[in-house]
C-alpha cells in the first residue's frame, strides 16, 4: 500500500514538473509561428501597376504634410518617410523619379513655394539640370485617427471564491484553479487618409489631385490559467498602412498616364 502510495506521488510530482515544461514548449512553437504569420501579413505587399510598362514623365517627389496631431502617429510616421514611399512606388510605375537629394536646401525652397503657389519660387526649379522636369508630386496626411476602441474581460475569482466558501480540500483545490483564469480581448480601429497632389512646376497650377481612406484594425487577446499566460496582438503597423495608401495613390497617377 505504502509503495503503491509512493509511487502515485512520484507519478504526480513527475506530471507537476514535466508537464508544464511540455506545455511551454508546444506554446512556443505556437507562438512564433503564429508571431512570423503577423510578421508577413506587416511586411511590404508589392503591387503591378496597370501602366508600368508605360513609361511616366520625369517628376520629383516633395515632402507633403501631415494634418493630423496624433502623437502615436507622428511619432511613427514622418513627411520624408511619406515622401520616400512615393519615391519607390513610382519609380517601380516606370514614372522617371529624380532623387530629391541632389536638390540640397533647395528642397525645402521648393516646398514652401509649392504650398504657397509662388511661381517666382518654382522658377528655381527650372535651373541647371531640373530644366526639362515640370511636374512636383506630394502626398498629404489628411486624416490619421483612431475611431473607436472595444475592450472586453473576463475573471474566474468570483466562481473561484464561490467554491472556496464551500469548504473542503476539494473545493478549495477547485476554486483555486477557476480563480486562477483571466481573459481579455482589445481592438482599436483607425482612419487613415492620404491625398496626392501634381503640380506643374511652371505654373504653380494642381493638374491633378485625388484622395484615399484606409481602415486598419489593431487588436490584443491575451489570458491566463494556472500561471500559464499568454498574450497576442495584431495588425499591420502605421507606416505599413501608409506605404499601402501610397500605393493606391500610385495606381491612380498611374492610370492617368
Amino acid at each position: 500500500m505504502k509503495t503503491t502510495l509512493m509511487a502515485a506521488l512520484a507519478l504526480v510530482v513527475a506530471l507537476w514538473v514535466f508537464a508544464p515544461m511540455a506545455m511551454a514548449k508546444d506554446k512556443q512553437t505556437k507562438a512564433s509561428k503564429e508571431a512570423n504569420e503577423m510578421a508577413d501579413d506587416a511586411m511590404y505587399q508589392p503591387v503591378v501597376y496597370a501602366n508600368q510598362n508605360k513609361p511616366g514623365p520625369k517628376l520629383v517627389v516633395i515632402p507633403g504634410e501631415i494634418k493630423s496631431n496624433n502623437a502615436s502617429f507622428t511619432e511613427k510616421v514622418t513627411d520624408n518617410n511619406i515622401a520616400d514611399f512615393g519615391e519607390l512606388e513610382l519609380g517601380k510605375a516606370n514614372f522617371g523619379v529624380l532623387e530629391r537629394g541632389d536638390l540640397g536646401p533647395m528642397l525645402d525652397e521648393l516646398k514652401l513655394a509649392a504650398n504657397m503657389g509662388d511661381k517666382e519660387g518654382l522658377a528655381k526649379f527650372k535651373k541647371g539640370k531640373f530644366q526639362t522636369t515640370q511636374w512636383l508630386v506630394r502626398f498629404d496626411i489628411l486624416k490619421a485617427e483612431p475611431v473607436a476602441k472595444v475592450k472586453k474581460g473576463g475573471s474566474g475569482r468570483a466562481l473561484g471564491n464561490v467554491l472556496g466558501a464551500i469548504g473542503g480540500q476539494g473545493a478549495n483545490i477547485a476554486g483555486a484553479v477557476v480563480g486562477s483564469a483571466e481573459a481579455g480581448s482589445a481592438a482599436g480601429i483607425w482612419i487613415i487618409g492620404m491625398r496626392y497632389k501634381v503640380i506643374d512646376a511652371n505654373t504653380s497650377e494642381q493638374v491633378a489631385t485625388n484622395y484615399f481612406e484606409q481602415k486598419m484594425e489593431i487588436g490584443s487577446k491575451g489570458g491566463s490559467f494556472m500561471g500559464i499566460s499568454s498574450e497576442k496582438e495584431s495588425g499591420v503597423t502605421l507606416d505599413s498602412m501608409v506605404q499601402r495608401l501610397t500605393q493606391q495613390c500610385v495606381a491612380d497617377l498611374d492610370s492617368k498616364k
